[in-house]
């Protein structure tokens, strides 16, 4: 089985920063892909950035510029620099990672709140 933990959430002012950490356990030989979503209030969850094995990254629309996600293979853990951050990136942000026994599956990590005040 396959454990997400996440660290680095918080408060913190508009225009400041965080950095998000996921680390990846369990018997793991290889993570296809890593990936942050998030979820605010009343609103669905969405994709924030995804980054596969070999380095291929996206992002939302709305995070373009800001954030940007990284991973370590070595160490089976992804990150999420978050610069710039507006209010409504404000969410519980999910750590979320698959491909690693077949194709299809996909693994949660329990979520860590960011608040960003105005």
């Amino acid at each position: 089985q396959v454990q997400l933990v996440e660290s680095g959430g918080g408060l913190v002012q508009a225009g400041g920063s965080l950095r998000l950490s996921c680390a990846a356990s369990g018997s793991i030989f290889s993570i296809n892909f890593m990936g942050w979503y998030r979820q605010a209030p009343g609103k669905q969850r969405e994709l924030v950035a995804r980054v596969t094995g070999g380095g291929s990254t996206n992002y939302a629309d709305s995070v373009k510029g800001r954030f940007t996600i990284s991973r370590d293979n070595a160490k089976n853990t992804v990150y999420l620099q978050m610069n710039s951050l507006k209010p409504e990136d404000t969410a519980v942000y999910y750590c979320n990672a698959g491909g690693i026994y077949n194709n299809y599956d996909n693994y949660w990590g329990q979520g860590t709140q960011v608040t960003v005040s105005s």
